[in-house]
């Protein structure tokens, strides 16, 4: 096995500290068994500014497509699939700007945020026991696929941990350099983790429910007014850099979405993004998801590559069976659970729920609740569990 660094820009292994979504000012360790470099380096100048064009308008065709066909999701899994195909032929010199992710998750948690009102928050109330019961129950299933997972694979328990906890790749492996543990896996599990419920969610409840008809309106391209937007944009981008200063996780997410809400429940929220702001947000999102997939970095750790995808998929599963039982016992639809529970980002549900038409409210407070109830907690159990493993290890060493 190779031990490579991956450096800052003038580095050849940018692109991947890049791709994956890691700072370019940090230094992490990376472990992969093919020899060199396991990408080429980065196109310089105005031909990369080209190609992204390139790779962004491809991408936007891509979307296209997948709306008229009726696809869930479409400007964000037609952009995924066909930029992860690309990026997993022969390694293009092209990396996809990890500046570009959060334009999307702001744009986003904005318009979900704005969807918030004085009756949904008393919904909200009414499904309070829900809503938590719904976020430990989740919790449980991330430890048993932990376990499994780390067996599988060989890496401890806290790295298997940090790689299916429902947060996104960079936090995660922040919080994998805090508590002493080799990041790279954790990204790479985090990504994957990510990609699975995107991709399999939205059609697998498809096919419970039926594909719907194709008779969408086409997103327009209009603006709509321009200074209702320019306030949108100054709102999320200012909400997020307060929650980044104040240490919030997700701030990118909880910024937004917490500035927006909180003016729209008091009668002063903005209008939301025209449909075309919103359907580039997604290409944006789908798009970077999908650069983060290298045939090199995948088939250099195919064991590693084939856990991952199975564990997310059981993690899947789990949650979902969790959210029907759950259901069973409630007046929430089960569809609402499954959305609520299922193990993807905050932002990538939100959008789920608005195109299969479910509570876009509801199933955003069952993530919100989620992240406020495990984001704090996670450092700790990590470190909590990283010490035990520690301490196992060397009561074996010495006995």
């Amino acid at each position: 096995m190779g031990r490579e660094k991956l450096k800052d820009a003038a580095g050849i292994d940018q692109a991947v500290a890049g791709a994956l979504g890691w700072p370019r000012t940090k230094l992490i360790t990376m472990t992969i068994s093919a020899p060199g470099s396991p990408i080429p380096p980065p196109v310089p100048g105005w031909r990369s500014v080209a190609g992204l064009l390139l790779l962004f308008g491809l991408s936007t065709g891509a979307g296209w497509v997948f709306e008229r066909i009726g696809a869930p999701l479409p400007w964000m899994i037609g952009p995924l699939l066909l930029t992860a195909a690309i990026f997993m032929g022969p390694a293009p010199r092209l990396t996809v700007p990890t500046r570009l992710r959060p334009i999307g998750q702001i744009v986003v948690a904005t318009q979900v945020g704005l969807a918030f009102s004085p009756d949904a928050l008393r919904m909200l109330a009414d499904h309070a026991v829900v809503i938590v019961g719904t976020a430990l129950a989740t919790g449980a299933c991330i430890l048993v696929v932990a376990g499994l997972l780390a067996r599988l694979t060989g890496m401890g328990l806290a790295q298997a941990f940090l790689s299916s906890a429902p947060t996104s790749p960079v936090e995660a492996a922040a919080m994998a350099q805090e508590a002493g543990i080799d990041p790279m896996p954790v990204i790479f599990g985090q990504t994957v983790r990510l990609a699975v419920v995107v991709v399999i969610l939205p059609f697998a409840l498809y096919a419970v429910d039926g594909w719907p008809s194709v008779a969408r309106t086409p997103v327009a391209l209009e603006i709509g007014d321009p200074l209702s937007v320019l306030l949108l944009v100054v709102l999320g981008w200012a909400s997020a850099k307060s929650f980044r200063a104040l240490r919030i996780p997700n701030p990118n997410f909880m910024g937004p979405v917490t500035c927006a809400a909180a003016l729209s429940v008091s009668g002063l929220g903005p209008l939301p993004y025209p449909a075309v702001v919103l359907a580039a947000a997604q290409i944006v999102l789908g798009t970077w998801l999908g650069a983060t997939f290298r045939r090199k970095i995948v088939t250099s750790a195919l064991r590693l590559s084939l856990a991952n995808t199975v564990s997310a998929m059981l993690l899947l599963l789990l949650c979902c069976l969790c959210a029907v039982a759950i259901a069973a016992l409630s007046d929430v639809d089960w569809r609402t659970l499954v959305l609520g529970a299922a193990p993807g980002g905050a932002v990538e549900m939100a959008l789920t729920a608005k195109f299969l038409g479910q509570s876009v409210v509801l199933i955003t407070t069952f993530h919100l609740v989620r992240i406020f109830i495990f984001m704090p907690n996670i450092p700790w159990i990590v470190k909590m569990i990283a010490r035990n493993e520690d301490r196992k290890r060397k009561e074996d060493t010495l006995s």
